[in-house]
């Protein structure tokens, strides 16, 4: 397995977290790999095999490239060989106003847009191993679109604070950081990012508390609660279940397991905000 991550270019940082590129190779039988809940949308391209989503008897093939949305908890994917796969991670409040469409709450998303004509050459930068050349496609490509999208500064400053409270910041400080009022905020979050600040701010907050933990397992739970801003440990639990499918102390277990036997059955792409740590990680089920 390989990932790699590629910052953006100042004038599109308002807009796009990163650009990444993965590779897995999961062998001749289809196996299945989970992604968790976050505070991102992500368009992706996919090069090999092909993947599907579903069940194992009921699997359906995506188009490359098609998107994920804001997710409420964890989606199944399916691949064989070699998967290959290329994507943009972008702020949920800009990503539909990037590519010129509507917002919705639609898990996974077909992208019938333009951006879809880029498939063809970035698969063949993929497969003659120049990644940097698709990158700097990608890049390319969004930096004209990005030039068509009026700045909204309020929407900027909103999702700033939001992330830099990691999701624990009230809608009215939001709201104030953002020099607006709490109405005209929801109103205009709702319409670019299809969910409302407080929907937003606790997948934010799950994501750190969920990160946190796959880096450091031993972690306090107590600890992490009163951190960032949950009423108690229980309540910790409650909102980490409701998006994980699973209690922090299972995954914190499933987490020291991983470490201990350094294998290759529970792997995710992490990021603690608070510590700067990263590493890639994709739960797959052989």
């Amino acid at each position: 397995m390989q990932h790699l991550e590629f910052e953006p270019p100042e004038e599109l940082q308002d807009t796009i977290k990163c650009f990444w590129y993965n590779r897995i190779d999961f062998g001749e039988q289809p196996s299945s790999f989970e992604v968790t809940p976050d505070g991102y949308a992500e368009i992706i391209f996919h090069i090999g095999s092909g993947c599907s989503i579903g069940g194992n008897t009921n699997l359906q093939p995506l188009p490359s490239p098609f998107m994920v949305g804001l997710l409420n908890q964890p989606i199944q994917f399916y691949a064989e060989n070699c998967l290959e796969l290329v994507a943009v991670r972008c702020f949920p409040w800009t990503v539909f106003d990037l590519l010129g469409l509507p917002s919705d709450k639609g898990a996974i998303r077909t992208v019938e847009h333009p951006v879809a004509q880029l498939q063809a050459r970035l698969a063949g930068w993929i497969q003659a191993g120049r990644i940097d050349e698709a990158i700097a496609e990608l890049t390319q490509y969004f930096l004209q679109a990005r030039a068509g999208v009026a700045t909204d500064s309020m929407l900027f400053k909103a999702g700033a604070a939001m992330r830099k409270s990691a999701g624990t910041m009230s809608v009215s400080r939001v709201a104030a950081e953002a020099h607006t009022t709490v109405r005209t905020l929801e109103r205009k979050f709702k319409r670019s990012a299809g969910y409302s600040v407080k929907d937003v701010s606790g997948l934010i907050r799950f994501e750190q508390v969920r990160n946190h933990l796959w880096l450091y397992p031993n972690a306090s739970l107590a600890g992490l609660a009163h951190e960032l801003g949950y009423t108690d440990q229980a309540h910790l639990s409650r909102e980490f279940k409701r998006y994980s499918g699973t209690t922090p102390a299972a995954f914190a277990r499933k987490a020291r397991e991983r470490k201990q036997a350094v294998s290759n059955d529970f792997v995710a792409f992490v990021q603690d905000q608070r510590s700067g740590v990263s590493e890639f990680c994709v739960a797959i089920d052989q």
